[in-house]
């Protein structure tokens, strides 16, 4: 079964977002003093406990995205944090991001939901759906058949 051109973009998406969450992970542990007295400056309620919510997920997720595993999960907690963000620290900035606006935020949520609903073909929730039917039902996909099967039942 080879992959069609949309799984390959998704892959791609995956890869995209997950190493960008990964990334703004990063930046954060460089400094986690300065970072988590950033949280409570900007308003942030529980900033330590949010902080290491927030690494946890951007690590975390971020990888889960890149590998295609519990997409759905993952979509939902990357569009939490980034649209936390979006309304606790840039809301009051308005759109733009040049401005410190929640435009890049609410994009980064959006597209973590929109990949978490879809994942495409090339993802491990993919591979791990067709062996377990619970996990076919938790991530929404459809169970495949197992391709020897299939072939014998045409006909």
């Amino acid at each position: 079964m080879g992959s069609r051109p949309q799984d390959l973009l998704l892959l791609a998406a995956r890869a995209v977002i997950g190493v960008t969450f990964i990334a703004h992970g990063l930046l954060k542990v460089q400094d986690v003093n300065g970072a988590i007295a950033g949280f409570a400056a900007g308003g942030i309620p529980l900033p330590t406990l949010s902080y290491w919510f927030t690494i946890a997920v951007e690590f975390v997720g971020g990888t889960a995205m890149v590998v295609g595993l519990a997409l759905p999960l993952v979509g939902v907690l990357l569009a939490v944090v980034t649209g936390g963000a979006a309304l606790l620290v840039h809301g009051p900035n308005g759109f733009y991001v040049h401005e410190g606006g929640y435009e890049y935020v609410l994009v980064l949520a959006v597209v973590s939901l929109a990949i978490g609903a879809t994942g495409g073909r090339l993802a491990l929730d993919e591979a791990i759906a067709r062996k377990v039917p619970l996990w076919a039902r938790l991530t929404g996909r459809a169970r495949v058949p197992d391709e020897r099967r299939s072939e014998h039942a045409v006909g």
